[in-house]
């Protein structure tokens, strides 16, 4: 069934916003891109801005929804036999995008409070991450020596913290740190 009328138009236009804001930020970084600058991208005010997304956290929060998919990167949809190389595809993609590492960073400092806008997405989006990682990454007695939930988040833990010193010191070489860290943790049998 297609959808019609203004709520089409009102899907339309939140989606070329959605785009619009991850274009400025991953141009300008999450510092520098400002509500009013997404909206003149779109041809809207800053207020339209507020009127499709209610809140500016709940716009970032959107636009790392919409990247998540549109990079088709999403660590959590791997799978098992691209697990460890998928994994580390999205860090390697990461460091071309430092304006939304910044956002993803940002948001999930903040995201730490439950009344906080991003605070579903980072509990639902890294529940499936470790989830895909205790699915996809061996372990066991021939494999990581620890159990699958731990070894996902010490993966886990590894890769944001990672992500953080690579803001700081963009030379870190993430994609390389983490697969070290991997195969450290994967002995193979």
């Amino acid at each position: 069934m297609a959808i019609r009328g203004s709520y089409a138009k009102g899907v339309a236009r939140r989606e070329e916003i959605l785009e619009s804001a991850l274009d400025v930020i991953g141009r300008k970084g999450y510092q520098n891109a400002s509500l009013k600058e997404i909206a003149e991208v779109v041809g809207v005010t800053p207020a339209a801005l507020l009127h499709y997304f209610g809140s500016k956290e709940e716009l970032f929060t959107a636009v790392l929804r919409k990247r998540d998919e549109l990079d088709g990167l999403d660590p959590a949809f791997l799978d098992a036999d691209g697990a460890r190389d998928g994994f580390l595809q999205v860090i390697r993609h990461n460091t071309e995008v430092p304006g939304l590492v910044a956002l993803f960073s940002r948001l999930s400092v903040d995201a730490a409070d439950p009344a906080h806008p991003a605070h579903e997405y980072f509990l639902e989006r890294s529940e499936r991450l470790r989830a895909t990682i205790a699915e996809n990454f061996p372990s066991g007695p021939r494999h990581a020596p620890v159990d699958p939930e731990t070894l996902a988040r010490i993966i886990q833990a590894a890769a944001d913290g990672l992500q953080l010193q690579w803001m700081i010191d963009p030379t870190v070489d993430m994609p390389g740190i983490m697969a070290a860290l991997i195969d450290a943790l994967q002995p193979e049998s």
